[in-house]
């Protein structure tokens, strides 16, 4: 785990709004550098509500095609919030597969409309 990365969570976990927003945009322009460490924090926090979207925001923000099954299984979860971080990240990641997975998506009324980045 680099030094900017774990800076990034700590920031990320602090009280401080502001904290937080520094470090979230720590990590951004990195977030495909980070993207293991990235989606091992995600699984891994369930308390913070607030910093699990950010990290998917992240995950998705990498646009890796390893995001994939995580940015399709948070497709189905009953979060709109997060749900709609999915489908953000699918849409930036545009492989084909991660197109399917949003076609299929709507066809089966889990997404009402398509969803703009």
């Amino acid at each position: 785990m680099t030094d900017r990365f774990r800076q990034a969570m700590r920031l990320m976990r602090r009280h401080n709004p502001q904290d937080r927003e520094d470090g979230f945009a720590l990590l951004r322009p990195h977030a495909a550098e980070h993207l293991d460490q990235l989606i091992a924090e995600f699984n891994q926090e369930q308390a913070d509500h607030g910093l699990r979207l950010w990290l998917l925001e992240l995950i998705g923000a990498a646009r890796s095609p390893q995001a994939l099954p995580l940015l399709v299984e948070q497709l189905h979860n009953d979060n709109e919030r997060l749900r709609s971080r999915a489908v953000s990240g699918l849409e930036k990641l545009n492989t084909k597969p991660a197109r399917y997975e949003l076609m299929k998506a709507r066809a089966n009324g889990l997404l009402d409309r398509p969803h703009t980045t």
